[in-house]
Parts: C-alpha cells; structure tokens; sequence
C-alpha cells in the first residue's frame, strides 16, 4: 500500500467516525449517507486502481477517485456552515484540509496520466 493509498484509507476511516456522531434526523441522514459514501469511494477506486490493466483503466480510476474525493470536500464544506459542536467543527475542517490535498495529489495524477 503506498502513501496515497494510506492516506485515502484513513480519510474515509476518519469520515466514517466523524458520522457516526451525527444526530439521527433527516438533513444529517443525507449528509451522512452521501459523505460516508464518496469519502469511502475515493480510496476504495484508488485502490483500484493499483491494479488497472492498462494507463487508460489507472487514469480513469484516478479520475474516479477525484471526482469521489470532491463530492466529500462539498459536504464536509456543508457540514461546516451547519455543526454546531466546536470538537466536530474542528476534525471537520482538518478533514476540509485533508481533503484538498488529496484533490490536488489525485488532480496532478489525472494531468500526467492523461492521453
């Protein structure tokens, strides 16, 4: 597993912990659904992509993989302007910053990959 790997697998372990704490009604049921979902997806098409059988299949994962990691940056930006418990506000823009970086490291992937 290499570093990028690692770093996608703890983000969405860490999403994943953070949702837990959510309370149990409608608009949070959403957020937790969709965030859990694409921070998951981000590292799982990563790994995918470890094992692509050609530049093409390892750029398309690659590509999956950013889109995936956007749409968790976007609903932990929401969840931002919504919590009001400072711990979760807290864990919640590291995980803001976290998520930029891994857009920007899988955005430079996707440039020098491309056809």
């Amino acid at each position: 597993m290499n570093d990028l790997s690692k770093r996608l697998f703890r983000f969405s372990v860490r999403v994943l912990k953070l949702t837990k704490q959510f309370p149990n009604i409608p608009e949070f049921n959403i957020i937790r659904y969709q965030l859990a979902k694409s921070a998951s997806s981000s590292g799982a098409n990563y790994e995918e992509a470890q094992a692509a059988t050609s530049r093409a299949d390892f750029h398309n994962k690659v590509k999956i993989s950013l889109r995936e990691t956007c749409e968790a940056n976007f609903w932990l930006r929401q969840l931002s302007e919504i919590i009001d418990n400072e711990l979760d506000l807290k864990e919640i823009v590291s995980l803001i910053k976290e998520s930029d970086e891994l857009k920007n490291i899988l955005g430079t992937i996707a440039l020098k990959t491309k056809k």
